[in-house]
């Protein structure tokens, strides 16, 4: 099989040759650049120029050394940018080495750390000293218990750093014609350099666009107490997402293999809300989403980002359309990965669960890892319908050994 044929017959439930691997594909699937960069040493492959493609979680585009190393079968469209020499600018990490940004982005190193600002100037983003990601700075709506006309929300949601950093980071519009034509070609070429399966993020998040703007705890409030209101804004939303959402398949559609959506629902101990509350709020606008993928699209397949203990609700997700969950955090209560794959078999490809990244990936000793990843594949990968990734990123303190000991055993498995 080839990767793209390898990744596909498993979402279609089929059992491939072995057992298709992800890494990098998404926001969600990647690594540290700090963790990267000593990758890359430990591997003894030459030194990269480190692009730091998505900023936030300060992830680097994985080259095609490393995925060809590994045998990755799939590709994050936008993560051969760098490309492009006008998309990035020169920057530094927390401890001072030398890395690609992206040039759309005013990020500005301080003598308190790095600075996100937005384009009226605003502080949205602080990466304080000795810390490997930003963190958010502004929720535009905390304070306002009253508003609910959202005609604004194109502002409001320039103050959100979520929202108005690009990642990936082409700095064109699609909805412009010269946007989509490049968008396009550059999807185009990717397809055609590449039979790893084209990953395409689109995101799409509900649930996290309105924490990110009145932020979590208002937002869950609202839920019940201003059930209106958040209908509101997530009409609001869902209508911008529909118009990028058109627009976004009108020009790259045609190469996507994986769309990819977002929204955390759960927490460590079960879902953030109760399966009744998804179905009211956020079920009718998944499936509007996810309807219009399949009916211009029938082939290509959806995959949503979502973390935490989320069994409740992962048989509403597929109901609503989805193809594909990760990360399949198994370590979250009632998140048994046995009794989830045999729930879902059939109706729901179970991408990721592969290897915990809470304890084992990053404080596994050398021989731990390999058994650990093995038997969850002997549960994972019966009869397809699952795609290998660790939980979630491998963040900057994993120690490389680990990370080449996790994707060897991948390939070990039988």
């Amino acid at each position: 099989m080839t990767h793209r044929e390898r990744v596909m017959a498993s979402l279609n439930f089929k059992q491939p040759d072995r057992v298709p691997i992800d890494f990098n594909a998404h926001r969600s699937s990647g690594i540290s650049v700090v963790a990267y960069r000593e990758l890359r040493k430990y591997l003894d492959l030459p030194p990269s120029p480190l692009y730091v493609y998505d900023l936030i979680q300060q992830l680097a585009i994985v080259e095609k050394d490393v995925l060809d190393m590994f045998d990755v079968d799939t590709f994050q469209l936008g993560c051969d940018f760098d490309k492009f020499p006008e998309y990035w600018k020169d920057f530094t990490l927390e401890d001072g080495t030398p890395c690609k940004v992206p040039a759309a982005i005013d990020v500005r190193r301080t003598d308190k750390g790095g600075v996100i600002y937005n384009g009226k100037a605003k502080i949205v983003g602080k990466q304080p000293r000795g810390c490997y990601y930003f963190e958010q700075a502004v929720w535009p709506l905390a304070g306002d218990e009253e508003k609910d006309d959202f005609s604004d929300y194109d502002d409001i949601q320039n103050d959100v750093m979520w929202l108005m950093v690009p990642s990936p980071p082409m700095p064109l519009d699609y909805h412009s014609p010269e946007g989509a034509k490049k968008l396009r070609e550059i999807a185009a070429a990717a397809r055609d350099s590449t039979d790893r399966a084209i990953y395409g993020i689109f995101g799409g998040n509900l649930v996290e666009t309105a924490q990110f703007v009145f932020r979590m705890d208002n937002m869950l409030c609202d839920l019940v107490a201003n059930p209106g209101r958040m209908h509101k804004f997530l009409d609001t939303v869902t209508e911008r997402h529909m118009a990028n959402l058109g627009a976004y398949l009108d020009a790259a559609g045609d190469y996507i293999d994986v769309i990819g959506f977002g929204d955390d629902m759960g927490s460590q101990n079960g879902p953030q809300f109760s399966p009744d509350t998804y179905m009211e709020f956020f079920y009718p606008r998944h499936k509007k989403m996810w309807a219009y993928v399949h009916d211009r699209f029938p082939q290509m397949k959806i995959c949503l980002h979502c973390c935490g203990g989320v069994r409740p609700i992962m048989p509403l997700l597929a109901d609503a359309g989805l193809d594909a969950i990760n990360p399949v955090q198994f370590t979250c209560k009632d998140m048994a990965l046995e009794e989830i794959k045999e729930e879902l078999y059939g109706r729901l490809t179970l991408w990721g669960g592969g290897c915990d990244t809470r304890r084992v990936l990053p404080y596994g000793k050398p021989g731990e890892i390999a058994p650990h990843v093995k038997e969850n594949l002997a549960i994972l990968n019966k009869g397809g319908g699952f795609v290998f990734q660790q939980v979630h990123n491998v963040l900057a303190n994993v120690p490389p050994a680990n990370v080449a000991e996790m994707f060897r055993a991948v390939r070990e498995f039988a």
